[in-house]
């Protein structure tokens, strides 16, 4: 009999900000979630949330990850910077370094690195900002993975500098028929029907295939399954995903140890 399929689930967490810490919304996720991508203080974050939320992802046994991003608590790290790649390098460096910190009081450590926001999206086709996150993961004293979309820019960087990569989908964003994104300020670029969202998950791990925005269907093999957490509902949304997937018979599990 074929094993079970596998998959890890991640959201994006801790991204709230002083007397705005979204705790409730972490707590809820923590619960159900695999792989924890973890606000650093550049787009979202401080140093009271980020221990907070190591703490709880370590008690749950939830992976840890640095969800790095561009110096903009204003913008939510949503808009693009024209940053340097050695300056780039270096932000990366520094935000690793703090959730690193926290990660290792509460008993854990980094397990891997995913760019937040506007960074991801410039790493999906920029090799210069790529390149500035893969240095910047050579320089760390582990080789840590990579979570980014597949075929990406830094996908591609992060291969050949022999890291491994782990190439992720969002279940409740919408895609263009190349594999990209749909922008956020484009129609179709967000789902927020928790079943819907829940059965396209299941499309994607089975490789039954998706619907893109222009009516093609797309082939989604994603090794984790991205659900943001700032979305209002999130925790419904990941708790209808999770219960989708488990009850067709896939595990649910982090893609690190």
């Amino acid at each position: 009999m074929p094993d079970s399929p596998q998959i890890d689930l991640n959201a994006d967490l801790g991204e709230g900000f002083g007397a705005w810490a979204g705790a409730g919304t972490d707590e809820a996720l923590l619960g159900i979630v695999t792989s924890a991508n973890v606000a650093c203080g550049f787009h979202a974050g401080d140093p009271v949330i980020m221990r907070r939320v190591c703490a709880e992802a370590v008690r749950r046994g939830v992976a840890i990850g640095a969800q790095v991003g561009y110096r903009d608590l204003v913008g939510f790290g949503r808009r693009r910077i024209d940053i340097a790649p050695d300056d780039l390098a270096a932000d990366v460096l520094y935000q690793l370094g703090a959730l690193d910190g926290f990660a290792r009081v509460a008993g854990g450590t980094v397990g891997y690195l995913k760019p937040h926001g506007a960074l991801y999206s410039a790493a999906a086709t920029d090799a210069g900002q790529a390149g500035a996150l893969v240095s910047a993961l050579l320089a760390w004293d582990r080789p840590l993975p990579v979570l980014t979309l597949p075929g990406s820019a830094l996908a591609i960087a992060a291969a050949a500098a022999g890291l491994p990569v782990v190439v992720e989908a969002f279940c409740d964003r919408g895609y263009r028929a190349d594999g990209s994104l749909v922008p956020r300020d484009q129609p179709g670029a967000l789902l927020h029907d928790p079943a819907a969202i829940a059965d396209r998950a299941l499309a994607m791990v089975t490789g039954a295939g998706i619907e893109a925005v222009d009516g093609s269907r797309l082939d989604v093999r994603p090794g984790s399954l991205c659900v943001h957490g700032d979305t209002p509902g999130a925790a419904e949304i990941a708790r209808a995903v999770a219960d989708r997937l488990t009850g067709a018979g896939v595990r649910l599990a982090p893609f690190v140890p």
